[in-house]
């Protein structure tokens, strides 16, 4: 749960032949329906520029770029990557760190991350990188786990997360290990009002989110002052 760099990388390496399936089978297929969430929540307009981080083998900076934006995902594994040329050879993805992004200042006029900023060792800084890169005006869009707002829901959820995730992730994974983290993560992630409080604080504005499945899911969206 330290979250080194180098380990999460090699994380998501020996996740990456099966990770999109997984996913899949995981969230009972909600996964594509929080990619189109996520896309509209953003609003992207042809060739606006697009920054998809954390964006794994590719699969959602393909699902953004349905908007005629020019999209580019950028990723620390490597083995992710690999999957994600193969996979989509059209779709941009480049190698690069969320706390030190090969791009220069205001380069975007969006930025959004799904279901890796609890991952960034350093939330705050990821955020204020993200800042950086993006133009005055700019949007971002956090797509990340969450707390459900129903209690009931909400144990039944953590039993899931906790016990099942992990037994199902055995028969599908090709990495089984990396789901006990990743459960373990998304336990201690901050609920929607604490995350929005970090957004704030990180350099950005007009801060809101909207819940999926009941709160599974949390869009957190700002704006760049």
């Amino acid at each position: 749960m330290d979250k080194e760099p180098r380990e999460v990388a090699a994380m998501f390496d020996g996740v990456a032949s099966r990770y999109d399936r997984t996913n899949t089978i995981l969230s009972f297929g909600r996964d594509r329906t929080w990619r189109r969430a996520t896309r509209a929540a953003l609003d992207l307009r042809p060739g606006e520029r697009c920054l998809d981080l954390a964006a794994g083998t590719g699969v959602s900076t393909e699902e953004l770029a349905r908007s005629g934006a020019n999209v580019v995902g950028v990723d620390i594994s490597l083995g992710m990557l690999q999957v994600g040329h193969r996979a989509r050879p059209s779709v941009p993805l480049l190698a690069g760190d969320g706390l030190t992004l090969p791009f220069g200042d205001a380069s975007f006029d969006a930025v959004t991350i799904s279901f890796g900023l609890r991952n960034i060792v350093d939330t705050t800084a990821a955020l204020v990188e993200m800042a950086r890169v993006t133009r005055r005006g700019g949007r971002l869009v956090v797509c990340e786990f969450s707390a459900p707002i129903n209690s009931a829901f909400r144990r039944v959820y953590l039993g899931y997360l906790m016990r099942a995730l992990p037994a199902v992730a055995r028969r599908v994974s090709s990495n089984p290990d990396a789901y006990v983290y990743l459960a373990e993560s998304i336990r201690a992630w901050p609920h929607q009002a604490a995350l929005a409080a970090v957004v704030s604080r990180s350099g950005w504005s007009h801060v809101g989110w909207q819940n999926l499945t009941g709160g599974i899911v949390a869009l957190h969206r700002a704006t760049r002052p």
